[in-house]
């Protein structure tokens, strides 16, 4: 089969499209034959050298797919071959084949084409575990989204509105922040020109974000906490705002908040099994009734991959960006 390949840390240009060894299901796994991937910040750190795949997982980049299985590995039940399936990875995504354990598979919801359905499982599976399963978020509570344009903050938005929450978004620019408003998000704050914690406030009486799901670590860190109301939960699943920052311990034990900090890739395999059978029973009716959908920018062939990932880079884009096979 065909895989992209990096022999060498670097520029998008180390995304090479290779011939390779094919994959083989072992105990508890399926052979998906892959339809698409999508791109993710995860993958552009490990071209970069800085984010190695867990051991044992494959080498190849890519967080999700979808496709058909094609094989069954000793022990799986409940699955067949010709099954259209999209899956959690810890790598292997772009890829013509990848194998899958069973824990992470998930049926292609009804009403979402097969390539599409690439566009799902990582961000589902992200925003339902940290802003739902951790931090609690619940009905008429104020959820704030940093990178609401992103394809975690698209499905954010979605998922809190779904849920009956107030869903606040940062972005840069007019044009994404009207993206984030048809997506359903209430307050926008364009965070080139404005101050965050100051409109978080002027649109809660004061009062400030139960949650608040962040990309950027360190550099927002002081700011989140001024943002968060009284009892807040501040779900941190991203560093692009640097690792290290002070906290002001007094600042969060008088408003009696949290702070969790969660990566998916690397979790036991038992753990991104409940997530992704928690995504089935919650968020898959969701996405069948229409009300949560996948939304993409591009769409590229794998081969092409390090075009998509310039255009990630650059933060041009509004959703998730597909490779296909």
């Amino acid at each position: 089969m065909h895989a992209i390949t990096i022999e060498q840390p670097g520029g998008p240009e180390a995304l090479v499209w290779a011939e390779v060894p094919d994959p083989v299901a072992g105990e508890g796994e399926v052979l998906v034959e892959v339809a698409a991937s999508a791109v993710n910040r995860a993958d552009v750190l490990q071209r970069q050298g800085f984010y190695d795949p867990p051991p044992g997982a494959s080498r190849h980049p890519g967080l999700e797919c979808s496709g058909r299985i094609v094989a069954l590995g000793p022990g799986v039940s409940g699955w067949s071959v010709g099954d259209e399936v999209c899956a959690l990875l810890a790598g292997g995504g772009y890829a013509e084949r990848v194998a899958v354990p069973v824990g992470q598979l998930l049926p292609v919801p009804a009403g979402v084409d097969l390539v599409a359905a690439a566009a799902l499982p990582e961000v589902v599976c992200t925003v339902w575990s940290n802003v739902f399963m951790v931090a609690g978020l619940r009905p008429d509570e104020t959820l704030l989204v940093h990178g609401g344009s992103s394809g975690i903050g698209t499905m954010a938005i979605q998922l809190g509105k779904a849920v009956g929450a107030r869903v606040a978004v940062t972005a840069g620019g007019k044009e994404k922040l009207a993206r984030c408003a048809e997506l359903g998000a209430d307050v926008l704050v364009d965070y080139r020109e404005q101050d965050f914690v100051e409109e978080l406030r002027a649109a809660t009486g004061g009062a400030g974000a139960d949650v608040i799901l962040d990309i950027m670590g360190a550099k927002y860190l002081a700011r989140n906490l001024d943002a968060l109301a009284v009892n807040g939960r501040l779900a941190i699943i991203g560093l692009q705002g640097g690792v290290k920052a002070e906290v002001n311990l007094g600042a969060l034990l008088a408003k009696r908040a949290a702070i969790t900090a969660t990566s998916l890739r690397t979790r036991p395999l038992e753990e991104k099994a409940a997530i992704v059978a928690a995504v089935r029973e919650h968020v898959w009716p969701l996405i069948a009734s229409g009300r949560v959908r996948p939304v993409v920018h591009a769409t590229y062939p794998m081969s092409r991959a390090s075009e998509a990932h310039r255009v990630l880079e650059s933060s041009a884009h509004v959703g998730k960006l597909l490779l296909t096979t």
